[in-house]
């Protein structure tokens, strides 16, 4: 991923699609507003190995982010890395609960700067959640979608990544995927 490639000067609305209803947590494809594909994640069914990680690519297959489960942890812990993962690679972001207890926000720490954190607010089964900076400033918003020439809301499957300027896409989505697998652990 080079530095600044999916952060953009003005806000951001990217359409992310869920690719599979049969199973939880199967893949994602995400596009600009004008179409064009940007990530995508792609699973190839319920198989408990594939549970504990995740790989963001770009539109090329190339790996963006991968994402991991931290085992053992009672806030549902996850961790960020560049590209894909190597043996004894630094993470550089980790994603938690704020309470092991019900639904809850999220807390985002940045490991490569200290005191730097997002949290996490909303209801993601609801596509209803924003992800804010130390300040309490939205950087970005997860919404239902609107079929505007129906005025019709759209499925779940089917929601708004909508993104300040200045934050970084690829990041937001990895943040995206770790709270729907944090959600999906909810139904388990």
């Amino acid at each position: 991923m080079k530095a600044g490639e999916y952060i953009y000067e003005q806000e951001k609305h990217l359409t992310v699609l869920k690719t599979s209803l049969f199973f939880a947590n199967d893949g994602f494809i995400v596009y600009d507003c004008k179409g064009q594909l940007l990530f995508r994640v792609d699973s190839y069914g319920p198989l408990p190995r594939d549970k504990g990680q995740l790989v963001l690519m770009d539109a090329h297959g190339k790996c963006l982010l991968t994402l991991r489960k931290k085992r053992p942890s009672l806030h549902q812990r996850w961790e960020g890395f560049v590209g894909e993962r190597s043996e004894g690679q630094k993470p550089i972001f980790s994603v938690k609960r704020s309470s092991i207890v019900g639904r809850c926000g999220m807390i985002v720490e940045m490991l490569n700067n200290p005191g730097e954190e997002y949290q996490i607010e909303g209801n993601f089964g609801q596509r209803c959640c924003k992800i804010l900076n130390a300040r309490k400033e939205s950087m970005a918003e997860i919404k239902r979608k609107v079929d505007a020439s129906r005025k019709v809301v759209l499925g779940k499957d089917v929601f708004l990544l909508s993104l300040k300027p200045g934050f970084d896409g690829a990041f937001a989505m990895g943040l995206v995927l770790v709270i729907d697998q944090i959600y999906a652990d909810d139904y388990v």
